[in-house]
């Protein structure tokens, strides 16, 4: 919005020259963000206490452990949401729109999971929403938004998968684009809700995931960039630095309020929003497959469960203590901080992994 307003003022006031610049706007998004989380973050915590008193909010499927954690609000992913949202509406150039396909695609998936959190609350149960629909609801966004992206995108990638450390070749999937765009967009999200277990478990990650795809939008959207490390060019994607800069601010924020002992849970709302805005990014910036590497610990904490249910189907057995990965080492005896700690860890070499793959091809 301030882009689209101050920048045409440039010519008269050099000062707004600034706006042209996609790192000043993406560092104004982050700190945008961080600010209104710090001051709606107690005031929108209040409400949800309020609101949610008396309702379970813990998961059916965890270690006893968590039991003590009954009564601390969940949905604070609506917090990560406003602040996101607004931030990426204020900085980013609104004619692109490639912006506003991620945000469909979050504020949608945020959207179902804000009705699963609501009918947990208002039940008083931890079922929520049925997984059916919900996943009837993410194939209907994600579809809309993979079909939106082909529709504006320059034909030479627009239906093409891009492989790391391959600098010529793109496979083109032609009308199976679609389907695969969906698959990456749905399976992100639905990971990223698997990952969001523990205290600070899943935001941290969603932050670097967020920072490494900030600098691949810069690079695959700046000509000269793109040039240099043989990267597969999408105009205009680069917009979508200011999106990757709102979230890391808003979870930045979140991670405030969200640090153990946890103040605020971010419930569906959260996990599932930001696990797709993370797989619309990496449908737009071509980089669906390193998205599996630079959020690995989400396609670990994945694998666990599928794992363990073909196991525990097939022999009736199961190979963790329990799924997904991090309740494993819970009931493995490790401390919750441990936990959360060595997974940001891994987080953080997964994606050095990631974008080692920007330069070696």
């Amino acid at each position: 919005m301030l882009y689209n307003l101050l920048f045409p003022l440039a010519e008269d006031y050099q000062i707004f020259n600034l706006f042209r610049y996609l790192t000043f706007r993406t560092g104004g998004a982050i700190m945008t963000a961080l600010i209104l989380s710090f001051i709606f973050g107690p005031k929108i915590i209040n409400w949800l206490r309020v609101k949610q008193h008396g309702a379970s909010n813990v998961r059916e499927d965890t270690p006893e452990g968590h039991l003590k954690k009954a009564g601390t609000p969940s949905m604070g992913g609506f917090l990560i949401l406003f602040a996101l949202s607004f931030s990426t509406i204020l900085w980013a150039d609104l004619r692109n729109g490639y912006v506003w396909i991620v945000l469909l695609v979050t504020m949608g998936f945020g959207g179902i999971g804000f009705a699963d959190d609501y009918l947990k609350v208002s039940k008083k149960n931890s079922k929520g929403l049925p997984g059916k629909l919900k996943l009837l609801f993410q194939i209907l966004i994600s579809g809309t938004a993979a079909y939106w992206y082909q529709s504006i995108t320059a034909d030479s990638v627009s239906t093409s998968l891009a492989f790391p450390f391959v600098k010529d070749f793109l496979l083109d999937l032609g009308w199976f684009f679609i389907p695969f765009a969906m698959f990456v967009m749905v399976g992100a999200s639905n990971s990223v809700n698997l990952t969001d277990g523990l205290d600070g478990l899943a935001i941290v990650p969603v932050m670097i995931a967020a920072i490494c795809f900030g600098l691949i939008a810069y690079f695959v959207g700046h000509a000269g960039y793109s040039e240099y490390l043989q990267l597969h060019s999408v105009p205009g994607s680069g917009e979508l630095a200011v999106f990757c800069g709102a979230i890391f601010g808003a979870g930045l924020g979140f991670l405030w309020f969200n640090a153990p002992p946890a103040m605020v849970f971010m419930g569906d709302t959260g996990s599932l929003s930001l696990g797709g805005a993370l797989g619309a990014l990496s449908v737009v910036t071509k980089h669906e497959i390193v998205l599996a590497i630079i959020g690995g610990l989400f396609v670990l904490e994945t694998v666990s469960v599928i794992v363990q249910v073909i196991s525990f189907k097939t022999t009736g057995k199961r190979v963790f203590a329990m799924a997904p990965l991090h309740h494993h080492f819970e009931k493995k005896g490790w401390e919750e901080s441990t936990i959360v700690i060595r997974f940001w860890i891994i987080a953080a070499i997964l994606a050095l992994i990631g974008l080692a793959t920007l330069k070696l091809r």
